[in-house]
């Protein structure tokens, strides 16, 4: 009988591993008893689906860092896990989900009849005659539409609007630095994210709060008003605010907070200013942090939405989960995501780069769609 080729013999030693590459993916590792732990029994969602997604965002390849998730259903923690070397009192930076703390505490100030939202803000330089930029409202600036030459990312990096003010010239006195720029468009004609508007915002606050210029001073008025009528009545007593050394909240960037802390604020924005029966601030005011504005649909008062923009990119995930939803971001992946139709907040911080973020969010909101909506 002839030999067989040896192509032949080849091809057929081939075979096992051609047959694998169209079987089945293999299993995930068994769930570890860590990571049940960190569901609760009654979740409201499947427990070892909820502490799969929580795993994978913690060992997944490609999403970066995840260092500590929280998940609230109906005002109650029920998933809560750390990377090692943080738990649940480490106090994490807020990056730019200090925003939206910023806008609360405007929104407060509005509530308290001291500021008006379609009126010129109290920078003293802008209301000088013939200033232009007396025309820009405190609607614009907290819409992020205010026309000011404010530019987030440069290129070079330390020619951007935001690393001159936070690091370079204008660290000092980072709201002068901002005020002084000059306009680039017609004060709400379009939308430009921008760190440099919502140090304007805090320094706004500080102006309402205190005639005084000493630094001491405007730190104690705005570090006063925001532990007596936001942190302190929502129990956040991990919060600590950075100032520049003008006195001035560097309202854009770096508050300091514990997940749970954060997760807590998640969640008076989902219950519109309400905590334990106390209504904090009026809710037509997280009425108008979570509407879109006239320039940009996925983004309100100092807070991103989940509205579909047309464009490919989308800072949340519009197709995954209710379009109501809304968030806080933050530089390098800080997310407080809220979904009022869900009862869920979802808190995720760590550090990932551009592309790790896309992948992340992606496992995101895979925890989103284990809830049901109302």
């Amino acid at each position: 009988m002839p030999s067989r080729p040896a192509s032949l013999i080849a091809a057929l030693a081939l075979l096992p591993t051609l047959a694998s590459c169209d079987s089945e993916p293999a299993a995930p590792p068994p769930l570890t008893d860590a990571a049940l732990a960190a569901v609760s029994d009654d979740a409201g969602a499947p427990t070892r689906r909820l502490a799969r997604e929580l795993d994978d965002l913690f060992a997944r390849d490609g999403l970066g860092e995840t260092r500590a998730v929280v998940v609230m259903h109906g005002g109650v923690v029920v998933a809560e896990r750390y990377a090692p070397g943080y738990d649940a009192d480490t106090r994490f930076v807020s990056w730019s989900m200090a925003k939206t703390v910023t806008a609360v505490m405007i929104g407060m100030l509005v509530a308290d009849g001291r500021l008006h939202l379609d009126e010129s803000p109290p920078v003293p330089r802008w209301q000088r005659p013939g200033d232009p930029r007396g025309e820009i409202t405190l609607r614009q600036l907290l819409q992020m539409r205010s026309g000011l030459d404010h530019t987030e990312a440069g290129d070079p990096p330390y020619e951007s609007s935001e690393v001159r003010m936070l690091f370079m010239d204008g660290r000092n006195d980072m709201a002068d630095w901002a005020e002084a720029q000059p306009l680039e468009a017609e004060p709400g004609a379009q939308f430009e994210y921008s760190s440099n508007t919502t140090v304007i915002l805090a320094d706004i606050a500080a102006r309402v709060l205190t005639d005084s210029e000493d630094p001491d001073i405007r730190r104690r008025a705005v570090d006063d008003y925001l532990e007596s009528r936001l942190f302190t009545p929502l129990a956040m007593n991990s919060m600590v605010p950075e100032y520049d050394a003008s006195g001035t909240l560097i309202g854009g960037s770096l508050i300091h907070g514990t997940a749970r802390d954060w997760a807590r604020f998640g969640e008076f924005l989902r219950n519109k200013g309400s905590y334990r029966g106390s209504q904090l601030i009026p809710r037509r005011w997280i009425e108008f942090m979570t509407t879109p504005s006239p320039r940009s649909p996925h983004y309100g008062g100092q807070t991103w939405l989940n509205r579909p923009t047309g464009e490919r990119e989308h800072p949340l995930f519009p197709d995954r989960v209710p379009q109501t939803a809304f968030a806080a971001i933050g530089h390098m992946g800080q997310y407080i995501v809220v979904s009022p139709e869900q009862k869920l907040t979802v808190v995720r911080l760590g550090h990932s780069d551009a592309p790790q973020r896309t992948a992340m969010l992606q496992e995101v909101a895979d925890i989103f769609e284990l809830y049901p909506s109302r």
